[in-house]
């Protein structure tokens, strides 16, 4: 299933560059930023809601939590950054940019949690990236 999901993660991140870029016509990237994350909020706590998994609440752990918190901020930042991009820059360039977290995120994988990358991974790693610099030049 993490396939599909993965998947399914690309084509809602390529809509989400659209819909931004229509959205934040005339208005603030942070302004743009604050609006779309009171939506994710909704839809992730009525999710968390539904499904009754509310109850998890009380196993985690502060080790959990830090690091959530943390990851939430590198999600802020990372949405604030984006939209700001997004205000003048064109989506077709702003898009590979942000798409070299793929390559950023699989070498810290390798470096601080210790998975293994094969020839296969570095090589499409260095492809993400080379492609990345092609279209932005």
């Amino acid at each position: 299933m993490w396939k599909l999901y993965a998947v399914l993660s690309a084509l809602f991140a390529a809509a989400t560059a659209i819909l931004a870029k229509i959205g934040i016509k005339g208005i603030n990237g942070n302004l743009a930023t604050a609006i779309r994350t009171v939506v994710i909020l909704f839809i992730a706590w009525g999710i968390v809601l539904a499904s009754g998994e509310i109850r998890e609440l009380k196993t985690l752990t502060k080790n959990n939590l830090i690091f959530l918190a943390l990851s939430g901020v590198a999600t802020g930042l990372s949405w604030i950054f984006y939209f700001k991009a997004l205000e003048t820059g064109n989506v077709s360039k702003v898009a590979p940019i942000d798409k070299l977290s793929v390559a950023i995120a699989l070498g810290l994988a390798f470096l601080i949690l210790k998975e293994p990358i094969d020839a296969k991974t570095l090589v499409g790693a260095l492809l993400v990236v080379a492609g990345s610099i092609i279209i932005i030049l």
